[in-house]
């Protein structure tokens, strides 16, 4: 099995893909362990002098004028783990627990955070274990971390509340750390806090998110490049002196992909036929910059993403002078903001491959195409309904681009008082990425079902190599109506599972 070796200088986004996804094991490097131990030295040292310290020896947040005597830190740890793991709602999905609890051990193993080895060792045993806590959908503001989602982490270690274990059933945490080896956690001085205060929830769906969308985007340049060919239109506009001029890079990689998918073509072209046309509509002449500049803020948040994967998220933290200083770190801003910016630009790749595959089903702008792509229109409705589906999703998708971000409320007695609302953009935007995947399906389906009804005209080899794979993968092609649901869930698995593009780089190579 795969092995993970965290350390003191953050990890990688295929790091957290390989431990919350495929399973992968998790170890401490000697580094990390000595900067633990080393770190944890100058907490107690801090402990043990009379002067209070925040977090050290002080209650939290609003509370945090309260010097806590030596007899009663233990249960202060305790109690703010018990207390803050306050989550309502639906259970959040494994893999996002998963990144959870493995990006806060990679904060504490920064040495920054003054918890013990010990600690950090059992985070990573019961990642190990397959034991995965109960973490509900509400009690993150984005702000001091992802206080609630991390609490019910650290239950867990405590041997407290609830987890899933291995075998997917939800039991108490105490028997599964049991069954499997591992002792509790008690907690010491700061531990409890450290555990809490970190914007690991909202990063995790942030990497997982960037992963899905790298291969979703270049899928709705496929569909985007069959719906292009399907509607006989020119693949003049996706030349690369035209895009050379406006160099966006997003934006030349999503017309180069096009052109790549369209080569050698019958269809494409026939602009000066029966019906002429100067100009093909916006949906299919424009796919290129609206989905370039999606990739552009991809590359963005990839960027936010990496510089918080290498960070220290706590307050307060242990610097190497031996200094605990408070500090702002946990707030969820970065994040946040690049989660919503790719809520609006997945919303609006929806949004354009919603038209292009209306375009194909109205017969008035088909350019010669059956209505909906029926087999006897009147006693067929063809793919009338799949478009209405697909609308809905779109609509969804752009109530869910609104900004969480944009939005703050007050708490802890307006301590807190300015939050990010961070958890709240990841939660959405993997709901909104769910959405873009269903919306390229249903323009596979359509655009796939159109080419071949474009009978005397070969269409690309590539498109070709898109047919014949989702036809192999169940997806039913032209003909009758028959019961649709099957074969767009169908279509989903085939975009979901990456085969679009998987198909089309057998003919063009990789894709940009």
């Amino acid at each position: 099995m795969h092995t993970v070796v965290v350390g003191t200088s953050g990890v990688t986004a295929s790091d957290v893909l390989a431990v919350a996804r495929g399973g992968a094991r998790v170890e401490l490097s000697g580094e990390a362990v000595a900067a633990l131990a080393g770190a944890r030295r100058i907490v107690d040292a801090l402990a043990a002098k009379p002067e209070p310290v925040y977090g050290v020896s002080t209650g939290f947040g609003a509370l945090a004028t309260r010097h806590i005597s030596q007899e009663l830190r233990a249960q202060l740890q305790r109690n703010i783990v018990r207390s803050h793991a306050a989550g309502l709602g639906p259970r959040v999905e494994r893999e996002v627990v998963r990144a959870l609890m493995f990006l806060r051990l990679k904060t504490v193993c920064s040495g920054h955070t003054g918890v013990r080895p010990e600690v950090a060792q059992t985070m990573a045993d019961v990642l190990n274990a397959g034991i995965t806590p109960v973490v509900h959908e509400y009690g993150s503001l984005g702000c001091s971390g992802d206080l609630a989602p991390l609490s019910h982490c650290a239950l867990t270690l405590m041997g407290e509340g609830e987890a899933e274990g291995p075998d997917g059933v939800v039991r108490a945490a105490g028997e599964l750390l049991a069954e499997a080896g591992i002792k509790p956690v008690e907690l010491r001085e700061k531990e409890g806090l450290a555990l809490l205060n970190g914007t690991d929830g909202m990063l995790g769906m942030l990497v997982m998110a960037l992963a899905d969308l790298d291969m979703l985007y270049k899928s709705a340049d496929v569909t985007a490049a069959l719906s292009l060919e399907a509607l006989l239109g020119t693949d003049k506009v996706l030349a690369p002196e035209l895009h050379a001029i406006r160099p966006h890079p997003g934006q030349g990689a999503s017309a180069a992909n096009m052109l790549a998918v369209l080569k050698g073509s019958e269809l494409t072209g026939h602009h000066q036929d029966d019906a002429p046309r100067v100009q093909d509509a916006y949906s299919v002449r424009c796919a290129p910059q609206v989905a370039g500049a999606g990739r552009d803020t991809i590359a963005h948040a990839r960027v936010v993403a990496e510089r918080e994967l290498a960070s220290a998220v706590d307050n307060p933290v242990v610097l190497p002078d031996g200094r605990v200083e408070s500090n702002g770190n946990f707030h969820g801003a970065p994040v946040a903001y690049v989660l919503d910016f790719l809520a609006i630009a997945v919303a609006d790749l929806a949004s354009i491959a919603e038209r292009r595959t209306d375009r194909l089903l109205d017969k008035n702008r088909s350019h010669g195409l059956p209505p909906f792509l029926a087999d006897d229109a009147g006693v067929d409705s063809g793919l009338m309904i799949a478009q209405y589906t697909q609308a809905a999703l779109v609509s969804e998708m752009k109530r869910l681009a609104v900004p969480a971000s944009a939005d703050s409320i007050p708490s802890s007695a307006m301590q807190e008082d300015h939050v990010s609302m961070g958890w709240s953009a990841a939660r959405k935007l993997r709901t909104a990425v769910d959405n873009l995947a269903r919306v390229v399906a249903i323009e596979l389906y359509a655009a796939t079902r159109a080419i071949q009804l474009r009978e005397g005209l070969t269409p690309a080899p590539a498109s070709q190599a898109v047919i014949e794979a989702v036809r192999a993968a169940g997806v039913e092609g032209p003909g009758p109506d028959r019961f649709l649901a099957p074969d767009l869930a169908a279509a989903d698995a085939f975009v979901r599972g990456g085969n679009v593009v998987a198909a089309v780089e057998t003919v063009t190579g990789p894709l940009q």
